[in-house]
């Protein structure tokens, strides 16, 4: 795609373009939300540089033409994939004054980076789309509103979604390229990673790292290494919440 093309592209859900087809009599008895379920099944299970529409098409049984009588692009169903994946994430309910807006933060923070970790596609597709779709509005929205209880003043709330929500996104993004090497090798994501600590200290300047870091390591607790990324997660995001108490403190 040119720079002229890229930059005249907006997004799907402009201009009415996630809610219509191109019109007339359907063909193959499809419809977008059976197209885009498959769509975020094949990119479960192939990655985003092996999805096309053409092993999408084969994937549904139909012509690829099929499916772009419901979409008018690649990029408008990498869109709308991207928008049903945020719809998995089940959001607390802000204006619940009984709820302490820090167990809601904690909660959307791991639910989504239990979505980057489940959907490794994910990531690279939020930067690279304007990810203004119905279910990712939703979210957005829950976080402002949560964020907002926390009794900062207005000009940092979004200073405070960036310290939590960027953290969770690299988080989430670096955790899902670890199991997805995990699984491209067939070990368990145990087996995998003694064997990368074994390789690491094979190289001399790697193994004095290593060497150095064995406290830290015996010290961070946990028998697999799902615990151990769960507990580095909870006190990571244990530390930004009281950063944001701190600093609601301070006034």
């Amino acid at each position: 795609m040119g720079k002229a093309a890229a930059a005249a592209r907006t997004s799907v859900w402009l201009e009415g373009k996630a809610r219509r087809g191109r019109g007339g009599g359907q063909p193959s008895g499809l419809d977008r939300g059976r197209i885009t379920e498959v769509t975020v099944r094949l990119l479960d299970a192939e990655g985003l540089d092996k999805f096309s529409m053409r092993r999408l098409a084969a994937e549904l049984n139909v012509t690829a033409m099929s499916v772009y009588w419901y979409v008018d692009t690649k990029d408008d169903l990498l869109e709308l994939a991207l928008d049903a994946a945020f719809g998995e994430l089940e959001l607390p309910d802000p204006q619940d004054e009984g709820a302490d807006w820090r167990d809601q933060l904690r909660a959307l923070a791991t639910a989504y980076r239990g979505l980057l970790v489940r959907h490794h596609w994910l990531s690279p597709l939020a930067g690279r789309y304007l990810n203004i779709g119905p279910n990712s509005l939703a979210f957005s929205r829950t976080v402002q509103q949560v964020i907002r209880r926390t009794g900062l003043p207005t000009h940092r709330i979004t200073s405070a979604i960036s310290a939590v929500f960027q953290f969770v996104y690299g988080y989430g993004t670096i955790e899902g390229h670890f199991f997805g090497r995990v699984a491209d090798t067939g070990m368990t994501a145990d087996e995998y990673f003694q064997h990368a600590m074994t390789a690491v200290t094979e190289a001399p300047t790697a193994a004095e790292v290593v060497e150095e870091s064995k406290d830290i390591m015996a010290a961070r607790g946990g028998d697999t290494v799902t615990e151990m990324l769960d507990r580095d997660f909870t006190f990571a995001l244990d530390l930004l919440v009281a950063g944001i108490e701190a600093m609601v403190a301070r006034g």
